[in-house]
């Protein structure tokens, strides 16, 4: 038994793939699944169809590796953070559409507990800002929308889970209720120095105990997943948030190490070590993966609208027919000629946490085409991600040597050569891009006995091109202060 099957369910996609021990990809599979916007400000998924989505791909991946599933040492899930579901116990029904990390419905709740002097608390507890990104506000939002939700709570006859336990539930057929330190650390509920649940932030938020998994190290054996789902019933070994995942599975295992995920979001990690730091002002603090006995913290920094701004290009305004079209139309102008794109389609994360702002298009003028547009938006995950590096390394003793990056958009040369001269560091990717999957497996592996340590892993990260910085740095602190100019006047009024 020396492959992996790592399921990795994302925000727009559910992926599964067949790893192999020397961390290769054997055999992928990829669907999207449906998007609802009831609201203005309001982002849901359908619970079934990621579930279904889910174990579609993964029983492709499966066939298509051409193994037998005999040969699978373990499984490792990996999963979009934040979102949150609600279902029945007794059947397994979700009350509703999950409510996804995206989602703002409960910003007002969040101001007035951040009006009332809560915020403190809930820092020093959780290494989080009170925001409706956090999956309490929306868990109570449930509980006091969806009818008769909060006395059937009381009562335990509901389970509440990220999207880890949510997959856990269905591949065990509800025999596991857990979730993973990194997930459980992601709810605004969850105490990262003690490491559990805490009793003073549920009173706060009016939320019973019943309804929390349990929580579990990251590479740990979880439970067996149904025979009939797969042929053969296999131990799911890793379960870690996609950040999380993502800085194991790029081998950041000690302090001063860092990663940048570009996904529908980009979400900045920075190793700290064994010891929970407070992170600079604007980014937070959170557990990386923990081994049993074996803890660990970064300092994180998260952008909303990473990729996506992509998506909203191609479905939203029609200027590519497919993703990938936009590095070709943004090299054909050499710069965005004064156009700026603030993205903030949903409020402005790290270090800004305003959930108010708005998207904006700046700097148009009538020589201004939708090759501008395309490359100030493609700027404008650089511009985001630089901002949050630039933060959080800010009076740090050792500054960073260098930026390990993964995700669908990090494949875009244009953008990590522009990310690598706003930064003044090199830019380095991955031979394996989809480290977010590779983490899950690797926790997973570790577990199994793949993987005799995390020295072996380290060993199988290799670079597949190293971008250095060609902009002087006087040219990239005055392309800087233009993208918080825009950041500034896309604010204005909020």
């Amino acid at each position: 038994m020396t492959h992996i099957l790592a399921l990795d369910q994302g925000t727009s996609s559910s992926r599964a793939i067949v790893f192999s021990a020397r961390g290769e990809i054997v055999a992928a599979a990829s669907r999207e699944f449906a998007q609802h916007f009831p609201r203005p400000g309001e982002v849901e998924h359908d619970p079934v169809e990621i579930w279904q989505s889910t174990l579609a791909v993964a029983r492709q991946a499966l066939r298509e590796s051409g193994l037998p599933v005999s040969s699978m040492a373990a499984v490792g899930i990996t999963n979009q953070r934040e979102t949150t579901v609600l279902w029945e116990r007794a059947s397994g029904h979700p009350l509703g559409n999950a409510i996804v990390w995206q989602d703002r419905r409960t910003e007002p709740a969040c101001r007035g507990l951040r009006e009332a002097g809560h915020e403190a608390l809930v820092r020093r507890r959780t290494g989080l800002v009170i925001d409706p990104y956090f999956s309490a506000t929306k868990l109570a939002w449930m509980l006091d929308h969806l009818p008769g939700a909060r006395a059937r709570a009381a009562r335990g006859e509901l389970a509440f889970g990220t999207i880890d336990s949510w997959l856990l539930w269905n591949l065990t057929g509800g025999a596991v209720h857990a979730t993973d330190v990194t997930n459980a650390s992601r709810t605004m509920l969850f105490d990262i120095v003690r490491g559990e649940w805490d009793d003073e932030l549920l009173a706060l938020f009016d939320l019973p105990r019943a309804l929390l998994p349990q929580v579990l190290p990251s590479s740990t054996e979880f439970g067996r997943t149904a025979a009939a789902l797969f042929g053969t019933s296999l131990p799911i070994c890793g379960v870690a948030g996609d950040q999380q995942a993502a800085l194991f599975g790029q081998a950041c295992f000690e302090a001063g190490l860092a990663k940048n995920t570009y996904g529908t979001g980009c979400f900045l990690l920075r190793h700290v070590g064994a010891q929970a730091s407070e992170a600079p002002r604007g980014c937070l603090t959170t557990p990386a993966a923990w081994l049993p006995g074996q803890r660990a913290y970064a300092f994180e920094g998260s952008v909303f609208i990473g990729g996506a701004v992509v998506q909203w290009l191609r479905d939203g305004l029609g200027l590519i027919r497919s993703s990938g079209e936009i590095e070709a139309l943004a090299a054909s102008v050499p710069d965005s000629a004064g156009v700026s794109v603030v993205p903030a389609f949903a409020g402005l994360g790290a270090p800004y946490w305003n959930p108010a702002v708005r998207g904006a298009i700046l700097g148009l003028s009538r020589g201004s085409t939708r090759a501008h547009v395309a490359r100030a938006a493609l700027e404008s995950i650089a511009f985001q991600s630089a901002e949050l590096l630039l933060t959080m390394e800010a009076g740090a003793a050792t500054p960073i040597a260098e930026l390990r990056v993964d995700g669908g958009a990090a494949v875009n040369d244009l953008l990590m050569q522009f990310q690598a001269d706003l930064l003044g560091i090199p830019v380095v990717r991955p031979r394996v891009t989809e480290t977010t999957a590779l983490g899950a497996a690797y926790l997973a592996g570790l577990h199994a006995g793949v993987f005799a340590d995390c020295t072996e892993i380290a060993a199988l990260w290799a670079v597949d091109r190293r971008f250095e910085p060609r902009l002087g740095r006087a040219a990239a602190e005055a392309r800087m202060a233009e993208w918080r100019h825009a950041v500034a006047q896309a604010s204005l009024g909020c």
